[in-house]
């Protein structure tokens, strides 16, 4: 930690010098609080598909994809990739969507790659791929790492002094790439993509064009505390922020709640990520599936400014008995359930009209709100239509029903 804490000290001493001496700023073009963008890992798909999956984005505001590249990427075919970036570029910006790429990943680093004796072959990939794209209309900003310190060589360290020796080590790789980027294209934004706040100021917050991080916490309050540390870099440097990575449903991070507290904080932001694609980060992330459905519509309205109402004394419970809706459709489930019986033989309804019946039950479930959605009543309704009623599970669609009514009573105080 010592060292680490040296080596802090010195970056300090050399950005105050640097910052004594007079020196024209750059005005900058962009609003970064305007962007409202997505993480978009499909980027390299053909053309008809990026089109299909960007469209469903204008749909909710977002103008702004930030993405994922590499030495690696980069080496297996140079004049592919660079086609393909500078392809997605134009077909971006055709759609009202500026581009963040990024040039190295720090996930899975490989600390090799960081090795001073290994720096040719990443200046050459930088001059490649900034000298071929830079100032290119849609260009936004080269996020030079994402996330430089989330990988094992800096969060599996045998000891403090050692992940404090790492991460000297990794930010010194960062600032050299900051210089080298801002070399090729002076005229480009830059910026550095930190896993937390608290790293803001050793990554390089003297050198980049707009200050970045990453926010997946928990609360309001653990939140604001991360927008508190990156709005006073903001006031030391004079710099606009930008929270590049955020929302996720397994972080107890919720898109809505992440949204609504960068623009209290007056950020711009990028959501994790467009699809919900799976294998992936299907399972927590995303908000499109490839049929343009959404996983939840509160992201899709809190991308458009719209929040749920979470101000106890101003809610409205919902009464969807009112009229008499769910006695009618508990009466009609209930008739969908009567036999017809003979002398030597019961005639049972249909489970077409059970399924009927049901479904006046799950709309009015839930409209009302009253049913959890990741396991939606309408969805099984669906699936049990687009089975031949000759196949389908007779007593398990009869038990649905059943439950059916028995939480309109609940849930309507039907006695």
């Amino acid at each position: 930690m010592k060292r680490f804490l040296t080596f802090l000290a010195v970056l300090m001493m050399t950005m105050g010098t640097i910052a004594a001496a007079p020196k024209a700023q750059k005005k900058q073009a962009t609003d970064y609080s305007k962007i409202h963008g997505v993480c978009f890992l499909g980027w390299r798909a053909d053309e008809a598909t990026v089109r299909t999956q960007l469209g469903y984005g204008q749909k909710i505001g977002l103008n702004s994809t930030r993405i994922w590249m590499g030495p690696a990427q980069y080496q297996r075919d140079p004049e592919g990739f660079i086609k393909t970036l500078k392809n997605y570029i134009k077909i971006a910006d055709s759609m009202g969507y500026s581009v963040m790429p990024i040039l190295f990943n720090g996930n899975g680093l490989n600390p090799d790659m960081i090795k001073e004796e290994n720096w040719k072959a990443n200046e050459d990939y930088l001059r490649a791929v900034v000298g071929a794209v830079k100032g290119s209309q849609g260009l936004l900003c080269w996020d030079i790492m994402n996330e430089p310190t989330c990988n094992d060589y800096y969060k599996h360290a045998p000891s403090q002094e050692i992940a404090d020796q790492r991460a000297e080590e990794i930010f010194r790789f960062v600032r050299k790439a900051c210089q080298t980027v801002k070399e090729i294209a002076p005229d480009d934004d830059i910026t550095v993509g930190v896993t937390y706040p608290k790293f803001i100021e050793a990554a390089s917050a003297d050198l980049v064009d707009v200050i970045s991080f990453h926010d997946y916490r928990e609360t309001r309050a653990i939140i604001q505390e991360n927008y508190d540390i990156a709005l006073a870099a903001q006031k030391k440097y004079g710099k606009q922020i930008i929270n590049s990575e955020m929302g996720c449903i397994g972080r107890s991070n919720p898109y809505d709640l992440a949204i609504e507290k960068a623009n209290e904080n007056g950020a711009g932001w990028y959501l994790f990520e467009l699809m919900v694609s799976y294998p992936g980060w299907g399972d927590i992330h995303g908000i499109f599936y490839p049929d343009g459905t959404v996983r939840d519509p509160s992201i899709a309205a809190a991308c458009l400014g719209i929040f749920r109402n979470r101000d106890a004394s101003k809610m409205v419970r919902e009464n969807p008995n009112r009229e008499g809706y769910a006695d009618e459709a508990i009466r009609l489930i209930k008739e969908s359930f009567k036999e017809e019986k003979e002398v030597f033989k019961t005639t049972t309804a249909s489970t077409d009209d059970i399924l009927e019946a049901c479904e006046w039950a799950v709309n009015i479930l839930e409209g009302a709100q009253m049913v959890p959605m990741h396991d939606m009543p309408s969805a099984k309704i669906a699936a049990w239509r687009k089975q031949d009623p000759k196949e389908r599970d007779n007593k398990a669609i009869r038990q649905f029903a059943y439950n059916l009514v028995k939480l309109l009573e609940e849930n309507c105080e039907i006695f």
